[in-house]
Formats: C-alpha cells, structure tokens, sequence
C-alpha cells in the first residue's frame, strides 16, 4: 500500500471521467488526472444550524468547522445528536418525516442547505458509512460499480479498473478478487464494512462520513477499518461520530463534543482531551456520565 493513494492513474480509458452537477453531465478529460483531487480543499462550516423533526428540537444553534484532510471525531453520550448531525450534513435528513432545517451548511463556501442544491451531487460528495454494513443485493464488483453508473460511467473496462482501485484502497482486492461475481452478503461483517467503504470512494467523494462505523465490527476489523481512515485522510476529510472514547484517543486530529443537541465543546484532539475548557466536557471524558 505503500505511496498507494499519490499513484497516478495509468491507464487513459480512467483519465476521461464524468460527473453529474445540477442535472447536467460534464465530460472532460485530464492527461495527469489523478484518482483522487489531492490539492483541492474539503472544509465544512457549520453556522447556526438548528434541526427539528416534528415538536422536537433536536440540533439547537449549532457552530462547527470540520477541518480539511483531517479526522474529525464527533462524541457525546447517546441521544445527543451526533448522528443527525451527520445526515444533515449529506442531506440524508431530508428523508426523515416532518423535518425543519435553518442555518448554513457551507461546503468549501457553498451552502447545502440552501433551496435549488442538487442533492444527488451532494450526496456523491459525501460518503457515508453507516453503523451496520449495508451491501446492495447484487455481487461485490456491482456493489462498487452501482455508483459509478449512476454518474455516468458505462464503459466496462473503466468500470472493473474502478473497482480493482477502490478494493484495493479499502484493503479489500486481495480477499475477494477471485469471487468478484458473487453475492456481497456472502462477505464477513468486516469485510462487508469495506466494501461500503470502497463503494463510497468509487464515486470520488470529498468527506468521509463515517456514523459509529466499526461499534458492529469485531476488534480486527475495527483496527483494519480505523487504519485505513487514518490513511485516508492523506486525501479526504474524514467525519466520524464514535462512542468509544479510546477509539478518539487513538485515531482523532479534531474533536467536536456535543450534549443534548448543542456543541459543548471542539477543538484539536490533543487540546480537548488533554485540556478541556468546559466543566462538561471534563465530567464526560471523566466517565462521569456516558
């Protein structure tokens, strides 16, 4: 894996690609294009952001910045909002019932929340990872394949080049290059995890979301899955909400700690952890209350 993630892509059929933006396909084609958009930023600024779902107040004046190519680790007790938080961020709230979103979310400048957003590219820009695995009912080739053609991407070749790339990147191509053709719910819970996370990065996102990505992995497969974001984040931005403290410790470059829907506290993870400035925040990583 070695130099793995700055490799340029060497075949040509990979150097024309397609995106969907507002509706439209832009085709355009780049002789040094790279897999991934190392020098482009990925910052999100969150500005007064407050979530309703029915009668209840579920964000309240949220003020956030998620760094760039950084791992932002989000905790706080259960039931604090760390996971709407997340959905807000790609848009996936927008499914809930009876739900009331004001403030910005701006995403290196451009809000999302504003009305007009085409939400299919926001949501290629944000790839989320949810709690449990969940493979589409097809193969593992068309797993990581399904996105791609979705955006525009049809040429077979590209296709299997795109997912050999995004196998390998998820640590994955070595244990099911040979089955490709066969179903993903035959994988192990781990490996399943990885492959949402490859399928994810075959539409070239620029976050990760990662909502409590590795509490159904066993022990290995959590440490595989956290030291593949921690190489990831050489080039995304990587957001992951966690109730595991130790798993904070261990993989955070920034810490956002909320409580009952409101930011108590964020900041560099050696400064929050080490020195926290608010009595809460203190009571928590205390293991006071959890």
């Amino acid at each position: 894996m070695t130099g793995f993630f700055s490799t340029v892509a060497s075949e040509t059929e990979l150097r024309t690609r397609y995106i969907v933006q507002m509706g439209k396909r832009i085709r355009f084609f780049r002789p040094d294009y790279k897999f991934v958009r190392h020098n482009e930023k990925s910052e999100i600024t969150v500005s007064n952001l407050n979530v309703y779902i029915k009668d209840n107040h579920i964000l309240k004046n949220v003020d956030i910045f998620i760094p760039d190519k950084k791992i932002t680790c989000i905790i706080g007790p259960s039931g604090c909002g760390k996971s709407t938080l997340l959905k807000t961020l790609n848009r996936l709230i927008d499914s809930v019932e009876d739900v009331k979103i004001t403030g910005q979310v701006l995403v290196n400048g451009e809000d999302i929340i504003g009305s007009g957003q085409e939400i299919t590219n926001i949501r290629r820009k944000m790839g989320l990872i949810s709690q449990k695995p969940c493979p589409l009912p097809m193969s593992i080739f068309d797993n990581i394949a399904y996105g791609c053609r979705i955006h525009g991407i049809r040429n077979r070749r590209k296709l299997r080049m795109i997912v050999k790339y995004y196998l390998n990147a998820a640590g994955l191509w070595d244990e099911v290059k040979d089955r490709l053709r066969t179903p993903a719910v035959r994988l192990s819970t781990g490996q399943q995890q990885r492959l949402c996370l490859a399928r994810s990065l075959a539409v070239e996102p620029q976050f990760i979301l990662a909502d409590e990505a590795t509490s159904a992995l066993d022990p290995i497969s959590s440490k595989i899955v956290e030291e593949l974001f921690v190489k990831l984040k050489q080039n995304y931005s990587i957001v992951m909400v966690t109730h595991t403290l130790r798993q904070a410790l261990r993989i955070a470059d920034y810490v956002i700690f909320m409580y009952l829907g409101e930011i108590i506290e964020s900041g560099d993870a050696e400064q929050v952890f080490n020195n926290p400035q608010n009595e809460l925040t203190k009571k928590y990583l205390s293991g006071i209350f959890s």
